[in-house]
């Protein structure tokens, strides 16, 4: 089964992301949206991103419009959102589907009828949490708070392993 590390993106700035940058390290993969009732957790999720960033871990935000059009800015105006409100410097991709026909195929190796944790992405916000070598460890839902122990306790532990 290939990784997540072999997926190819594109930065939320248009340049090439390469998710094979992160290999050997922990990554949070997570659906955001910038009006959603969730969007308070980027702040969250700023502070896992820095808290652990020295350990080799990465949040990895990936905006999408598809729940209730709550992201429907241009790249531009969500990396200005995000940076003003939150402070936001963990990477980011552009806009992506996680659901339907239009799915990337990075949310088919996710959440596809293969995969580790299968089922449609239910929300803005749900998080994966990926291991050294790429492979899905845990599915955590969109009310999962970034300060959720449960989260914290996951992440060291797919960092010590």
């Amino acid at each position: 089964m290939s990784g997540i590390q072999d997926f190819e993106m594109t930065a939320i700035d248009g340049s090439a992301l390469s998710l094979g940058a992160y290999q050997n390290k922990v990554l949070l993969l997570v659906n955001v949206a910038s009006k959603c009732g969730l969007t308070p957790q980027y702040a969250g999720l700023q502070q896992l991103h820095d808290q652990y960033a020295d350990q080799g871990f990465s949040v990895i935000g990936l905006p999408c419009n598809q729940f209730g059009g709550q992201e429907p800015g241009s790249e531009a105006e969500i990396v200005e959102f995000c940076q003003s409100k939150y402070s936001v410097d963990f990477p980011m991709t552009a806009k992506i589907e996680v659901n339907g026909a239009g799915r990337h195929p990075l949310y088919d190796a996710l959440a596809g009828d293969s995969a580790s944790f299968p089922g449609d992405i239910t929300w803005n916000f749900e998080k994966f949490l990926i291991g050294k070598d790429g492979q899905v460890v845990q599915r955590f839902g969109p009310k999962t708070a970034p300060d959720d122990g449960e989260l914290a306790a996951a992440i060291e532990a797919a960092l010590a392993a």
